[in-house]
Formats: structure tokens, sequence, C-alpha cells
């Protein structure tokens, strides 16, 4: 499966903001011998050379934003709406699955109970759409404000987006 994730870095420039997202999606694919593969492999919508993944998939995006343009936050917005959805849909399947299911089918795993749980609190992965410059999942909206605020005075926040595949 394939799915649009977003980094959220700082830097003074397109490039600059673009290596930094793709040391975060390196992490992320566990290219780094430190870090585990949460994604199997990612695409930069810098990359023109594949007919199957980033602009080929998922049309026309910027390759980096700055947060405070309208490229940016039209990418922020898309980023904003993705972790909400996604943890609104895994939250429904857990609420479906207490109501609906004994403790012994969750044990048991019956319709996934139990990955819902696990992606409701997953820090990385899926069901997590937004990352910081250090690969840590953005889940909430505090963490993602706090990202901001930090930002208000520099102005050196960029948002890159990758396609990835899990």
């Amino acid at each position: 499966m394939h799915m649009i994730i977003y980094a959220l870095v700082e830097a003074s420039t397109e490039n600059e903001a673009l290596a930094a997202g793709k040391a975060v999606f390196n992490r992320l694919v566990g290219a780094d011998p430190h870090s585990p593969a949460v994604f199997d492999y990612y695409c930069t919508f810098d990359e023109d050379d594949t007919t199957v993944a980033g602009k080929a998939r998922w049309g026309d995006l910027p390759t980096a934003a700055p947060i405070n343009s309208e490229e940016g936050g039209e990418l922020l917005d898309r980023a904003r709406n993705a972790t909400k959805e996604e943890f609104q849909r895994n939250l429904d399947r857990v609420k479906e699955a207490l109501d609906e299911l004994s403790d012994e089918a969750i044990m048991r795993n019956e319709n996934l109970a139990r990955h819902a749980f696990r992606q409701v609190g997953a820090y990385e992965g899926p069901s997590i759409p937004m990352y910081d410059q250090h690969a840590q999942g953005i889940r909430h909206r505090g963490q993602l404000d706090r990202i901001l605020q930090e930002d208000e005075d520099s102005q050196t926040l960029w948002i890159v987006p990758a396609d990835v595949h899990f």
C-alpha cells in the first residue's frame, strides 16, 4: 500500500529542506543503521524517473514548501486532515471491537481488533502521516502547535511530502 507522509524540517532553501526531508524519510525506511524500518521505501516529488510513485501516483505536489507559503499551508492542511482521519478511522474500529466482540474474540484478534488498538497507539508507521525533523511522529494538534510556535520567529520551517510504500 502507498500513502503520502510529510516531514516538517528547518531549512533556509528548498534544496536544504529536501535534503532534511530525505534524512527523515531515510530513517523511516531503515536506511539509518540505528533506525528500524517502518516503511518499505519512499519517493519524493522531485523524482521524475518513476512511473509508479510520487508524481506518477499522486499528481504534482511541491518538492518542498515553506510552511507560511500558500503551497506549504495546503500541504500542512492535507497532513493535518490525514492525521485526524487515520486516527478517527482506527479509533472507530477500536470502539466497534469493544462494543461487538468478547474479550476472548479481541484476544484472538478477530476482525483485526488488536491491530486497530496498536494503530491508535502508534508513534510511527502507516497510521502517522506527519513527522518532525527527528523522524518522530506528530500524533496530535498539541505537538504540531509546539513545532509551529517554535518557528514563528525564525520562519525556517518547511514541509516536504513523500510517497511511501508499506
